[in-house]
Order: C-alpha cells, then structure tokens, then sequence
C-alpha cells in the first residue's frame, strides 16, 4: 500500500526555491560569455594527434562580479539545502519513510512543475504522477 505524506507549506516552498537557485546557478554556469576559466590562464594546445585534442583560449578570468554572482548563487543553494534537508518536517516520520517522503517531495508532479502541496502517495518508491 502507498504511504501518504502531508508536507508543510514552507517545505515545499523552500524545495521550489532550491530548484530554482539550481536552475538559476545551472543557467549562470552555462551561458557561453562566462570565461571557461575563473583565474587568469594562458590557455593551451595539446597535440592534434591525440584520441582527444583539447585546446583553450587565453582567458583574463571571471570578473569580479562574476565571481560575487557565483559565489551569491552558490550561498543561496547551500541555504535552502540546508533547510529543505533540516526541515523538522523528516523528524515527524519513522526512519523507514524517510528516504520515501523525501523521494516523493523533491519531484515535481506531473502537469504541475515545481508546485507541491498537499498530500502525496508514494508507492514502490515512486511518486505518483511519474
């Protein structure tokens, strides 16, 4: 039979805010106007005939905003980590349900990503809608 969690409000508010520091850090990290380097390097060449040849620009680095933006994103994540994982809310199960309810609360549901609320069943480790 599936379990039935009921999540506190702020839980799930703060698990839809640390998806979106991950997405927003993810998007940074990956736009193609960062530099591929955050210090200064004078980039490299290496041998054309290798089974894989790499190759990088000289790079002046991250600007100095650019690092405070990464290191601001990178706060925000580890803040909701912190308390989306030490929510009270896990104290409340028995040990055997928690690695279930938390499986259940950090998927979206199907049709409504990023929006949980509510109760949720899980059956065989799976959040229903998936």
């Amino acid at each position: 039979m599936a379990e039935a969690f009921d999540f506190p409000d702020d839980l799930c508010k703060a698990q839809l805010q640390l998806r979106q520091a991950r997405a927003g850090l993810r998007a940074f990290l990956s736009d193609p106007a960062l530099p591929w380097s955050v210090e200064p390097h004078d980039g490299w060449a290496g041998p054309q005939d290798a089974w894989r040849p790499t190759q990088r620009p000289v790079t002046s680095g991250w600007t100095e905003e650019q690092q405070q933006t990464a290191q601001a994103l990178r706060a925000r994540e580890r803040e909701l980590t912190v308390t989306v994982s030490g929510h009270p809310f896990w104290s409340t199960l028995d040990r055997g349900q928690v690695v279930a309810a938390r499986m259940a609360q950090a998927r979206p549901r199907a049709g409504k990503p990023g929006r949980r609320r509510g109760r949720y069943r899980v059956a065989g480790g799976k959040a229903d809608g998936q």
